[in-house]
């Protein structure tokens, strides 16, 4: 599978402030039977998004504004609960492509990176500028690891593994890797066979 690749993203931010947002509040357990990730967006946060009826919330994932955004600011402990591919599909189909928190559930955050969504676990008081300042423009730099908050707000290193830092840059998962690297694995299988 490919995706697009993350070099550097430069987007307004769309702030969700509660802590312990959890894999059901981002994509519905009801919503799970479904096996494609096109179309998966609309659900994202349905139940906040939606009244019982079908009609539209007020919430800022329905505004003009929050499609713009590429960037989503979660509170604290972003992504705990059972784990769930659908959950980082719904927020790469919706738009995102980058999630920030000061923490970020280990099973989601391993879920996103196979999934073209960069999790990105930020210092605390970066993460709390962020939370105050919603729909900020905010550059994540995938090459160099850096998140520059504007208005003097600092710049902060973040920490990911080199293998997901290369899938994410060139628009890959761990299959699409695996394909490109057919002319080493046809050499192995060469050598092996005259053993």
């Amino acid at each position: 599978m490919s995706f697009k690749p993350i070099t550097q993203i430069t987007s307004k931010t769309l702030v969700l402030p509660a802590s312990n947002i959890d894999t059901d509040q981002i994509m519905p357990a009801r919503f799970l039977t479904m096996t494609t990730k096109t179309g998966l967006g609309k659900h994202l946060f349905h139940d906040w998004r939606y009244n019982d009826d079908g009609t539209e919330t007020d919430h800022e994932l329905n505004s003009l504004a929050a499609k713009d955004c590429q960037i989503l600011i979660g509170g604290h402990n972003f992504g705990c609960g059972s784990s769930r591919e659908h959950a980082p599909w719904a927020l790469t189909d919706y738009g995102f492509r980058v999630v920030m928190s000061s923490e970020i559930a280990d099973i989601f955050r391993g879920n996103s990176l196979k999934n073209g969504l960069l999790p990105i676990v930020i210092d605390k008081a970066a993460h709390q500028w962020l939370l105050d300042h919603p729909s900020e423009e905010v550059t994540v730099d995938l090459e160099s690891c850096e998140v520059r908050l504007p208005k003097n707000g600092g710049t902060y290193k973040f920490e990911i593994d080199a293998f997901s830092r290369h899938c994410l840059m060139q628009g890959i998962d761990e299959m699409g890797y695996l394909q490109g690297q057919s002319d080493a694995l046809d050499t192995f299988e060469a050598r092996y066979e005259r053993n």
